[in-house]
């Protein structure tokens, strides 16, 4: 999906997904689903945020789900 921002607003919203170790697009989905739950307006089916990034630390199930390796 092509967004046209102000550049001004688009480094500020990188700045704050990097504060917070998400991606823009990451960023962008939880600002807008806050808007959404805020304006009662959060679709019932919607799901929940994926999971993204590493597994903590001693977290093996995705290597039981075939997801990664071992180093």
């Amino acid at each position: 999906m092509l967004l046209r921002l102000d550049p001004a607003v688009h480094d500020a919203l990188t700045r704050w997904a990097g504060d917070e170790l998400r991606s823009v697009n990451a960023q962008v989905e939880m600002v807008l689903r806050d808007a959404l739950k805020r304006a009662g307006r959060m679709p019932k089916d919607a799901g929940p945020l994926p999971r993204r990034g590493r597994p903590p630390a001693g977290d093996d199930a995705g290597l039981r789900e075939g997801r990664g390796r071992h180093v």
